[in-house]
């Protein structure tokens, strides 16, 4: 059986932006940017990070959902230096830590996927694939075509007005995090904190639906 990863960042920096943190992953697994994030538009991404599973045939066999393979690192040092950072950072850290995250469950369904491929417990059915997967109604696809316009407009350095189309984004869907994390890392590198072009900030929004709901409980 065996499985090949592939990881993609969503970023409309680019190389620049995403290439500090795949050096220093160093990966063995082929690691790709996307900088138009298709990913979301083609595989209903909202948040990261995220996995789909695409057997050989190049069929979906469970749709985007959240993925952690393995320990995660920075939850895992949380308690070691929380003491020692601003306000604004451990609020963040309180948060992390009220959500849903499942690295064990993530990495257990992983492998047994790798082992057993088609036949594995954790491959989906078509039927409950559709049914799992994230509808796009009419506010989701107006909001898509304003992130892209706002994508656009910041390449070509007009920012006002990319900010302009990325606010109504984020209004008209609002459970999508990539779009809001884009657009305020664009203009606060770290993303978390205050950023005055926006109505909301990431700790603000997430203490708004309550860090439980940031991401939906992985369902095998």
């Amino acid at each position: 059986m065996g499985i090949e990863i592939v990881t993609v960042a969503l970023d409309t920096g680019g190389a620049d932006a995403a290439r500090p943190w795949i050096e220093a992953a160093n990966p063995s697994h082929p690691s790709l940017i996307d900088v138009a994030h298709r990913c979301d538009e083609l595989l209903g991404f909202v948040n990261v990070p995220s996995s789909v599973w695409i057997d050989e045939t190049g069929t979906i066999v469970r749709p985007a959902e959240p993925a952690w393979p393995g320990s995660t690192p920075v939850i895992d040092a949380l308690p070691s230096f929380a003491a020692e950072l601003p306000p604004e950072r451990k609020g963040v850290i309180d948060e992390i830590r009220r959500m849903n995250i499942d690295p064990e469950l993530s990495l257990t369904m992983l492998l047994d996927w790798a082992e057993h491929g088609s036949a594995s417990r954790f491959v989906l059915s078509a039927d409950a694939v559709i049914a799992r997967s994230q509808p796009r109604g009419e506010s989701e696809s107006r909001a898509a075509a304003h992130f892209e316009l706002g994508q656009h407009l910041h390449l070509l350095g007009r920012d006002d007005d990319a900010v302009a189309h990325w606010r109504a984004a984020h209004a008209l869907y609002p459970s999508n995090w990539t779009y809001k994390r884009q657009a305020w890392n664009l203009e606060r590198v770290d993303s978390v904190g205050s950023a005055s072009r926006y109505d909301g900030n990431w700790l603000a929004d997430v203490q708004a639906i309550g860090a439980e709901n940031y991401y939906p409980a992985l369902t095998p």
